[in-house]
């Protein structure tokens, strides 16, 4: 496990296309979301003990916001042959224990991470309703192995802002967890360029 920070892409960047395969066999694309009041897309995985620590609120927070025109989508771009907890059976398990209602889609080639300039799990943007990225960065300060309440509060703040279309703060503070794992030789340059390895 190596402790990495979100790229931080640059605000008003219009959400990258995808189109990738869910838990449940069916293809998800991008345009499934559009006419919703904003979209959070999670990089996530799950091995990770910062993935592990957040899932409840992660399954909370896009309980509470769903209803209110919010999606939601996971996508799991781990390399599952060197990590085969990170594969699409074992994500079917995961999301049925953790009680997640939205998508958990399967990046093989990890070409949408590397469009998201995702960098490690969780990894977490919000766009908006035009799908201009208006958020990027922590859940909440809790981490594991702390007494920091496990709250969703950065983004659920970024989400009500959304809702009530307000501007969202520009100061926003990554997110932390562990690097995702690059099929060899398919490192990005961005993530090259964080003097990671492994």
């Amino acid at each position: 496990m190596v402790r990495t920070a979100s790229t931080m892409l640059a605000l008003g960047t219009k959400a990258p296309s995808f189109k990738l395969k869910n838990i449940d066999g069916q293809f998800v694309s991008l345009s499934d979301f559009q006419g919703k009041q904003g979209l959070v897309v999670i990089f996530m995985c799950n091995h990770c003990p910062y993935v592990k620590h957040v899932a409840p609120e992660l399954a909370r927070i896009s309980k509470d916001y769903m209803p209110q025109g919010i999606g939601f989508v996971g996508v799991s771009s781990n390399d599952s042959d060197a990590y085969p907890d990170d594969g699409p059976v074992k994500m079917a398990e995961e999301a049925a224990i953790r009680g997640y209602t939205f998508p958990y889609l399967f990046d093989e080639d990890q070409s949408v991470a590397i469009a998201y300039n995702a960098a490690c799990t969780p990894d977490i943007f919000l766009f908006d309703s035009e799908l201009k990225l208006v958020y990027r960065g922590q859940l909440d300060d809790s981490r594991p192995k702390t007494d920091r309440p496990l709250t969703g509060e950065d983004l659920r703040d970024a989400l009500d802002c959304v809702l009530n279309h307000q501007p969202i703060p520009s100061e926003q503070r990554p997110s932390i967890g562990c690097n995702i794992k690059w099929k060899p030789g398919a490192e990005p340059d961005y993530f090259n360029a964080l003097g990671i390895s492994g």
